[in-house]
């Protein structure tokens, strides 16, 4: 028969589970369900920023660093395309030869246009030779869009004009499987950061064909993204409460113990 202190640890614990789960619910779509190993639709047609109709499987010859953005985007968009600038330079694998770049809005109403200009924003951060067709900026229609994100696991809402989502370079091999899901290291000032030796070895492997498990996918459970800051925010009550549930299966496993070593020691 379970003693008094352990059944009211086990109903504190399912509190606690019910707790985490009901107030991660309405957030549940808002993420990145990796699929590693799965296939990217190729015979997806989008614009590209000159307004040509294009093919994915054109455009994923190579090696290829996948991000979904939206272009007018107030808040992680510009700063992911920023530092995606900002790898290239650092970077000493070759643009248009070991990899390309695709960004692809997940808003359809966004124009060919504004496409053109975040090209031309970000391209002329960019202080190394690169050839202007090795970063494509795409637009689409929403059956397009949702055809590709849903592919990739990137799951995204639509909130008034703006759209609630978090972020990752996804990497493609030269067939469209996704090898790898990298994370940007993130700080309050609104700055991603990637090392150039985590996308160098992102892009060796997936021009190897190599499937690899994401390592810091931890950071993006303990991150959420707010969007009345338009920032990432440290999700302190998520975190509390599994390391509440983590500490609560330790204590109830040793008052399961306990009595059991008592016991041989009478004996």
């Amino acid at each position: 028969m379970m003693n008094r202190p352990l059944q009211l640890l086990l109903i504190f614990f399912l509190i606690i589970s019910f707790s985490v789960s009901a107030g991660n619910k309405p957030k549940a779509e808002i993420n990145i369900d990796e699929q590693l190993g799965k296939q990217v639709p190729l015979n997806v047609s989008f614009y590209d920023s000159e307004g040509n109709k294009v093919l994915l499987k054109d455009l994923v010859n190579k090696t290829t660093v996948l991000a979904f953005v939206y272009y007018k985007c107030p808040g992680i968009c510009s700063p992911l395309m920023s530092e995606i600038s900002n790898i290239v330079n650092k970077s000493d694998l070759e643009p248009g030869k070991d990899y390309n770049i695709i960004t692809i809005s997940m808003d359809d109403r966004e124009t060919q246009r504004v496409a053109k200009e975040k090209k031309q924003n970000f391209l002329s951060l960019i202080t190394k030779n690169f050839p202007s067709t090795a970063w494509s900026f795409l637009t689409g229609d929403s059956l397009s869009i949702r055809e590709v994100t849903k592919a990739a696991g990137f799951h995204f809402e639509r909130v008034g004009a703006q759209f609630i989502h978090t972020t990752s370079l996804i990497f493609l091999t030269a067939d469209g499987k996704i090898s790898r899901y990298l994370y940007p290291g993130y700080n309050t000032k609104g700055d991603f950061n990637v090392l150039p030796f985590n996308f160098k070895m992102a892009v060796i492997d997936a021009s190897e064909g190599k499937v690899i498990p994401t390592v810091g996918k931890v950071l993006a459970f303990c991150f959420s993204y707010d969007p009345k800051g338009k920032t990432y925010v440290f999700n302190l009550l998520k975190v509390f409460g599994v390391g509440t549930l983590i500490l609560i299966g330790v204590f109830v496993i040793f008052l399961r113990i306990k009595p059991k070593k008592v016991k041989s020691n009478k004996g």
